[in-house]
């Protein structure tokens, strides 16, 4: 291996602490506004001090694999508007967003099939921030949230510190289930609570690493429609495909009813902090609003530092490149966990950076994480992705950022400790163990859910 691992950090956003009943090390506990409750600390913190060594192979984090872009091309960037513009890079700026920058959101937007104007486009810090204001916009305390069991951790960190209630839905193989979704729709209204939008990542799903089928995503528009529920689709990884051309994105078949969240993160870098909204217009003045309100503007010098790169580089190219490289990676992990873990289940991606696997039933992802960072191999738990407490026999396996040869040592690491952690169950059990190879089966036949 010729690669080191950057620090093990949670791609999708930081975790803070907060204050913690019942103690003294906080002179402000008991000030907090409620909602600071809803801060939580990751429940692997604790293990990235140990994790971020370089012999630790990391299948945990979201990173881009940002070596994919030759330096030069972002140093030359750099220099040109320093050079030329300066005095407008380094000033504050419209809370939408540069029109330049928005423009060139539209040829990326187009690639995918959607058409709109750049007056409808709202700039953002990341597409995180775009989940955040969005929330802030909708939800008073206790609303109800829909979203895919599993989401993304971070809008669900988003999501519980405006106080809200997430209530999932679940997924299969072709993404979110319509009848699930109106059957919980109806049990909520039974309910009486008060629900505000759906949010989803249809294609190349975190952490599921499924899409949703063409076929239902008129379906699930239809039912959101009817039901006044407002779609909030989260599409970073859009572009990432490998084998074959996703469905068009929702917001293709219902502009009226969903805000479209897209990132340069994925297909540029991430350390520019710069995403966007498409929202219907009363909800995007209102979004330039909150942004205003937040932060004043967009960072103007990342949004010059974007706006030179796709001027004068093939991005076009940049993006087939990426997923060359991440098809190349998804392939090793997928060989991988044929070789050293066969019996257990897993999702096949066709784009995006995540696989979504289903651990045997003894098993525990979160507990038997701290043995496995001991062995030099991490990978995110299935609770991190849960609002509710599921997700402990799943964890995300991540192929982005690590070489295909690092991800072949990986996975025949975790591989030990699966069986490891087997064959210490079954001995105080009494069921035996499960060397590997041997034929038994670790799991029974896929669950209908995630395959």
């Amino acid at each position: 291996m010729t690669e080191q691992h950057a620090p093990l950090v949670p791609a999708e956003g930081p975790s803070r602490a907060v204050d913690v009943p019942g103690t003294d090390l906080d002179p402000w506990h008991g000030t907090y506004a409620a909602r600071a409750s809803g801060l939580s600390v990751s429940e692997v913190r604790a293990l990235f001090a140990v994790a971020s060594r370089p012999e630790v192979v990391s299948l945990a984090g979201g990173m881009p694999y940002v070596r994919a872009i030759p330096r030069e091309l972002i140093a030359t960037a750099v220099d040109r508007v320093l050079l030329t513009d300066a005095p407008a890079a380094l000033q504050y700026g419209s809370g939408q967003g540069m029109p330049r920058l928005r423009e060139h959101i539209l040829e990326i937007m187009a690639l995918e099939g959607i058409e709109a104007s750049a007056d409808d486009v709202v700039t953002t810090t990341g597409s995180q921030q775009a989940i955040d204001l969005v929330t802030k916009l909708f939800i008073d305390p206790g609303d109800v949230i829909l979203a895919e069991g599993p989401s993304y951790v971070g809008a669900l960190g988003v999501f519980s510190s405006y106080q809200a209630r997430v209530v999932h839905v679940p997924m299969d193989e072709h993404g979110l289930v319509p009848e699930a979704l109106e059957a919980e729709i109806t049990r909520q209204r039974a309910a009486g609570s008060r629900m505000k939008f759906l949010y989803t990542i249809p294609t190349f799903h975190n952490p599921a690493g499924v899409t949703m089928s063409a076929e239902r995503r008129p379906r699930i528009l239809e039912i959101c429609r009817r039901e006044h529920l407002l779609v909030v689709e989260d599409n970073p990884y859009g572009l990432l495909s490998f084998d074959e051309t996703p469905p068009q994105p929702l917001r293709t078949l219902d502009p009226d009813n969903v805000v479209y969240l897209g990132s340069f993160s994925k297909t540029f870098a991430p350390g520019f902090r710069v995403g966007w909204a498409l929202a219907p217009l009363a909800i995007r003045e209102k979004l330039v609003l909150a942004t205003e309100s937040a932060i004043l503007s967009p960072s103007s010098f990342s949004q010059h530092i974007i706006c030179e790169y796709m001027e004068t580089v093939d991005w076009r190219g940049q993006i087939v490149r990426f997923r060359e490289v991440y098809r190349e990676r998804r392939d090793a992990m997928l060989a991988a966990l044929a070789t050293y873990l066969p019996n257990l289940t897993w999702t096949v991606p066709n784009g995006g950076f995540y696989v979504w696997v289903k651990l045997p039933s003894e098993l525990h992802s979160k507990q038997m994480l701290p043995r496995a960072v001991r062995e030099l191999v991490a990978y995110t738990p299935g609770t991190g992705f849960y609002a509710d407490g599921q997700g402990g026999r799943e964890i995300r396996l991540s192929f982005c950022y690590p070489t295909p040869d690092e991800i072949r040592v990986g996975i025949q690491r975790l591989a030990a400790v699966v069986n490891g952690e087997l064959e210490l169950v079954r001995a105080f059990s009494g069921t035996g163990s499960l060397a590997p190879g041997s034929g038994d089966r670790a799991v029974s036949a896929p669950p209908p859910d995630l395959r």
